[in-house]
């Protein structure tokens, strides 16, 4: 049986993603998110999707993409971010978000990769996270149309912690530096944030990667991911590889030296 699991592009490694499907997608802002693979799912055109990641990338990149071309009908993200298009639909009743405290969205996502049903946490006790009454969404008038439900809580060494589901999606979608044949994966500094604990997350797994090398080329003491969390690897050129767009350029005027 071959471990090789290098696919012919962006667009076969996605040509399988159904509507409705939930999408569990690395990257946080423009940083390390897979900008090949989600241009595919767009062409591809799967709606009604339930898009699961740190947020929703920015206007007219990224996962903002699919937003103002109406594909997600629900996001799980930590902060709505700079997307206006992403506020818009959530606040006209377009869109239903699921607001997840940053570290509980990336400890849902490991422990559903890691086989874990549910766990417990103190962040969010004593406020709207546990006791219910998130507007996950809106009514077009503006009152809500559906809020979050309370959650359990229970005190652990004293401490109150609420329960916390994990997450398992349909799919996820990941970017890396390098990844061997068998989907052995390495991360590139900030760029790692998200991607290892979404691509565990996913029943299926696509990495777009920047270098692919033969198996064996990577320490094992320097993977990130293993493979046995990947089913697809898509080689990107090193055109393709050397995107990587930020959100914001600031830049202030050079002093000259006396």
């Amino acid at each position: 049986m071959s471990l090789d699991k290098v696919v012919s592009g962006p667009a076969d490694a996605v040509a399988g993603v159904r509507s409705g499907a939930s999408v569990a997608v690395g990257g946080f802002g423009l940083a390390g998110i897979p900008w090949f693979l989600i241009e595919a799912l767009l062409e591809q055109g799967a709606d009604d999707l339930t898009i699961v990641s740190n947020n929703c990338g920015v206007d007219g990149a990224g996962l903002g993409l699919l937003l103002e071309h109406r594909r997600i009908s629900r996001v799980v993200a930590s902060y709505v971010g700079e997307n206006k298009e992403f506020a818009r639909q959530y606040l006209s009743g377009e869109l239903t978000v699921e607001l997840t405290p940053q570290g509980t969205l990336a400890e849902r996502l490991r422990a559903g990769g890691s086989g874990v049903g549910a766990f417990y946490t103190p962040t969010g006790v004593g406020t709207l996270v546990s006791e219910g009454g998130l507007p996950w969404r809106y009514h077009p008038d503006g009152t809500v149309a559906l809020a979050s439900p309370p959650k359990e809580v229970r005190t652990f060494h004293g401490k109150e912690m609420v329960l916390e589901e994990s997450i398992v999606t349909d799919v996820a979608l990941v970017r890396a530096a390098a990844v061997d044949r068998a989907g052995n994966c390495v991360f590139h500094a900030a760029a790692r944030n998200f991607n290892p604990a979404v691509a565990m997350a996913g029943r299926f797994t696509v990495v777009e990667a920047e270098r692919v090398v033969e198996v064996g080329e990577i320490d094992p003491d320097h993977v990130h991911l293993p493979g046995v969390f990947v089913q697809s690897v898509v080689a990107l050129t090193p055109e393709q590889a050397a995107r990587k767009d930020i959100e914001k350029r600031t830049t202030r005027a050079r002093q000259e030296a006396n």
